[in-house]
């Protein structure tokens, strides 16, 4: 299951010294609840080695508002406490996985 992502806790994981996922949803947007059972499969995959979580952006606007998400699903990945790459709308698993090994 993905983590989940705060205002509070965002900078402690982003700067954990491991990769970080990161998918900002909501609870009304279709293709979110496509891509949220891919983030939480994921999650279990790659536990240990990168952090993957997921950020409400109803509740967590802080951190929605410093990385300038306009449109969800988006997906952003992190390396060195650094955004490198980032996904905006429903992907296939497979992307997504290719985006994650690019971390590793």
């Amino acid at each position: 299951m993905a983590l989940q992502i705060t205002d509070a806790n965002f900078e402690e994981l982003v700067n954990s010294g491991k990769p970080m996922v990161a998918d900002f949803w909501a609870e009304w947007c279709g293709p979110c609840r496509v891509v949220s059972p891919i983030i939480d499969e994921l999650a279990t995959e790659y536990e240990g080695k990168v952090i993957i979580g997921k950020v409400n952006t109803e509740t967590d606007t802080e951190v929605v508002g410093q990385y300038g998400i306009r449109s969800i699903p988006t997906i952003l990945f992190f390396k060195d406490g650094k955004m490198v790459d980032k996904i905006v709308g429903a992907v296939p698993k497979d992307t997504i996985i290719s985006k994650i090994e690019a971390l590793l």
